[in-house]
């Protein structure tokens, strides 16, 4: 375990004890790794954290709180250490009564204070201003329970401002363990201080006697004066002049003072402004705070001192504080949006599309951000597949001036090409059957258009949908969401509107099957479109229908897609729209495969070279049987179900289109026979050859034998017609059933009649030919002496 990871160790606390709102410093280790680290923080069972102010890892300031136990540990949590232990404790001191001079480590209310220039307390009465020591010997605390004091003196108080001070009390209180020469020593010291007070008030009196006397001597000259002269006049003129003396001295009196005041109460709302901005600064300072964490992506760091203002600014009735809350909130919201932009960016990982979900689940932003990512998401994956139909279209069309290369087909030559097999890395993704073709390495530049974009737009879907779903799935656990959306209800809210949403959830991975289907079917099916789905999925040029071999990697490559998607546990009815697409692939492919076949065992004739082996027989049959028998082999993988396929024979329709061609493929032979049989050399219809069927080499096999006559030419074709009937006929049926092909026995059963009708043929031209000779010779005697048949008798017995 690293030193980071091991739990918070306590081992100092300055001071150790003090009352509530105490500022302590607590020193230890690992007392976690940044301010975010910082989760929990106790003293004596209080919650200081909102206190708190992290230094170091080893060095924490915070206040002590309205503790509910006098002495407790303190004990500290980390996210990396988890909860901590305390080797010290902290004792938490109940409040007392303190004097204007007294030192305290609390604030002190400044609207009373002690005025030493003239001895007097303004603003609360004489009494209150007691000494913290009145008797002037140490205090020494008993020990006798505060219930048990309150039992002996019901109703009084050991405090001496009280009305009902008990002096007993006091002393048992605080001087229980004194001793008699100390308690003397107190009666010594409250007798001085009695005589401290008479004689200041004495003394007072005293320095102001000749103030007194003049006044009281103006005030008896004034009464003589009205007296002797007794008129209203001088009474009111003198009394005028009082009055004017009296404002002159209060106007003197408030000019000498006012400046003094006034400095003093500047002084005072100065102090308290800074008294304000020192203890609040964590408020002041954070909008600032805000935007410089934003600018460094530390969003964790936001997104807790946010909560931290909330809880402690949010309901404030200060109007100052209101207005600095206000702005911390406007630059939330700046974060809120840019946090929900980077989530609907795209291309993004899922990783941080969960990031981004959970800081915005933290800041309690409107709506719902994880659907809203999932909805963008899903309209990025139908537009990616439109750009990739789009670009392989205008490339075929000749459009695009920059040659788009396709990585992914770089295939090995004797190897079936897997562009998926490296792109899942799933399990489930093994390699199917071998399909060996001789390919160069120049593949990727023969392949056609269609098959390069079918390659390509698999790919997409499959490297881009299990993010997607995944997403989805994480939606709907809610492992989307911090342990902050869990306290405050957020993640049951968010899966009650993944249940409602589900269906819609389907309707797009539906959409995104749909699409991707129907580009294929455009691609290389346009025919199963229905009208007005040409133009969004099609638009290719279709100069010539893809050959059975490469519609049998374009099946292999969907199917590879089908099983990476299964892996992904989509249920299956969401993916039984691929299994269809699959079927009319795997169809048309065998359909395609026969009709090319057929056309290549037309051109069978050509390589007739009248050769004769020990068995009478030409190499003619043995071409059209592993002609036939190649074909199949190259249908294997298209005719065996993978698991969750349907036979490719379950339809009628199938069947009888396969039987049909079948059929074809064996007429074309016996018509190919017939026509090698009937037809001179110079009849041969090469038109249609190949450029290595048409070369001299194959013209000089043919011309070579012909020596031969048409006798022995029908003599050789009776003698394959025989070797069909007896063998070829019946190996190719044999194979037809091993592939799996349905109406075997009628194939065989046509293509038997009508070899035998072609044979009886052949055997009828032949004896024509050999009969011709007699019967011209016997001919002219017949009609010589003019003999009429009609006279003849009819033969009998």
């Amino acid at each position: 375990m690293s030193r980071a990871r091991q739990p918070p160790l306590v081992t100092g606390i300055s001071p150790n004890e003090g009352i509530s709102w105490t500022k302590v410093t607590i020193r230890g280790e690992n007392l976690g790794t940044g301010p975010a680290d910082l989760i929990g923080l106790t003293i004596c069972g209080h919650n200081c954290l909102l206190t708190a102010e992290w230094m170091s890892a080893s060095k924490i300031v915070c206040r002590v709180g309205q503790a509910k136990n006098d002495k407790g540990d303190i004990i500290v949590t980390t996210k990396s250490g988890g909860k901590g232990t305390s080797t010290v404790s902290f004792k938490l001191l109940k409040p007392e009564k303190i004097g204007i001079l007294d030192q305290s480590a609390v604030w002190v209310d400044e609207m009373n204070y002690y005025d030493m220039r003239t001895d007097r307390n303004k603003g609360i009465p004489p009494l209150s201003l007691r000494p913290a020591n009145p008797l002037g010997i140490e205090i020494d605390k008993g020990r006798f329970p505060q219930k048990d004091l309150e039992a002996l003196f019901p109703g009084m108080s050991a405090d001496f401002t009280s009305e009902n001070f008990s002096a007993a009390w006091y002393l048992i209180e605080n001087h229980s363990t004194t001793s008699f020469e100390q308690l003397k020593t107190a009666v010594v010291n409250l007798k001085k201080q009695a005589n401290k007070k008479n004689e200041g008030s004495l003394a007072y009196v005293k320095g102001g006697l000749s103030t007194f006397f003049e006044a009281q001597d103006a005030l008896s000259a004034i009464h003589q004066k009205l007296e002797a002269d007794g008129t209203e006049k001088v009474e009111g003129s003198m009394t005028q002049k009082l009055e004017n003396v009296l404002n002159r001295a209060s106007n003197t009196a408030d000019t000498l003072f006012q400046e003094v005041l006034g400095r003093k109460d500047k002084a005072d709302s100065t102090r308290n402004a800074l008294n304000v901005l020192q203890r609040f600064k964590f408020l002041f300072n954070l909008p600032l705070n805000i935007e410089r964490n934003i600018q460094k992506g530390d969003y964790d760091v936001v997104i807790n001192d946010y909560e931290k203002a909330k809880s402690l600014f949010g309901k404030t009735e200060v109007q100052v504080f209101k207005k600095y809350y206000a702005e911390v909130e406007t630059r939330i919201e700046a974060l809120r949006e840019l946090l929900l932009d980077k989530l609907l960016e795209t291309p993004s990982t899922l990783h941080d599309q969960k990031r981004y979900i959970r800081y915005l689940s933290d800041l309690h932003a409107p709506g719902d951000p994880a659907w809203q990512c999932i909805g963008a998401q899903h309209q990025w994956i139908l537009q990616l597949m439109h750009n990739c139909k789009e670009s392989y279209v205008k490339e075929q069309k000749g459009k695009d001036i920059f040659l788009f290369y396709i990585p992914m087909l770089d295939l090995d030559s004797d190897v079936r090409p897997s562009p998926i097999g490296h792109l899942s890395q799933t399990a489930s993704l093994k390699r199917g059957s071998s399909f060996q073709s001789g390919r160069d390495d120049a593949w990727r530049y023969k392949a056609p258009q269609q098959v390069v974009f079918v390659e390509k737009l698999t790919k997409l879907v499959v490297s881009q949908l299990p993010n997607f779903w995944k997403l989805w799935i994480s939606y709907v656990n809610g492992s989307l969401f911090s342990e902050t959306a869990e306290k405050s209800g957020q993640m049951e809210r968010s899966k009650k509107n993944a249940r409602q949403r589900q269906n819609d959830f389907k309707k797009m991975i539906q959409e995104v099957m749909y699409s991707l289907v129907k580009f294929i079917r455009g691609a290389l099916l346009p025919f199963s479109l229905r009208e007005g789905e040409s133009r969004q999925y099609g638009g290719w040029e279709m100069k010539s229908e893809l050959s059975g071999q490469w519609l049998t990697h374009v099946i292999q490559t969907v199917r590879l897609s089908s099983e990476s998607l299964t892996a992904l546990e989509i249920p299956n009815d969401m993916l039984q729209i691929i299994q269809d697409l699959i079927l009319d692939l795997r169809v048309r492919c065998i359909i395609v495969t026969l009709q090319h076949t057929a056309e290549d065992i037309k051109r069978l004739a050509e390589k007739e070279d009248w050769i004769v082996d020990n068995e009478g027989l030409t190499s003619l049959p043995s071409q059209f049987e592993q002609c036939i028998i190649h074909s199949l082999q190259s249908l294997k993988t298209v005719l065996d179900c993978k698991p969750g396929e349907a036979s490719v024979f379950q339809q009628q329709k199938t069947q009888e289109d396969v039987c049909q061609l079948s059929i074809g493929i064996m007429q074309v032979f016996i018509d190919c026979l017939e026509q090698l049989s009937t037809k001179p050399d110079g009849d041969i219809d090469t038109a249609h050859l190949s450029v290595d069927v048409s070369s001299p080499d194959l013209f000089g096999s043919i011309h070579e034998d012909s020596s031969l006559s048409s006798e022995q030419r029908l003599l050789i074709a009776l003698s394959n017609c025989r070797y069909l009937e007896r063998h070829t006929f019946l190996n190719i049926a044999e194979h037809f059933e091993k592939h799996g092909f349905q109406g075997v026995e009628k194939i065989t059963q046509v293509s038997m009649e009508s070899l035998k009708e072609l044979d009886q043929r052949l055997f009828e031209m032949y004896i024509e030919f050999k009969a011709d000779p007699i019967v011209g010779s016997l001919e002219p005697g017949i009609y010589a002496g003019y003999f009429d048949w009609k006279d003849c008798l009819v033969p009998a017995g």
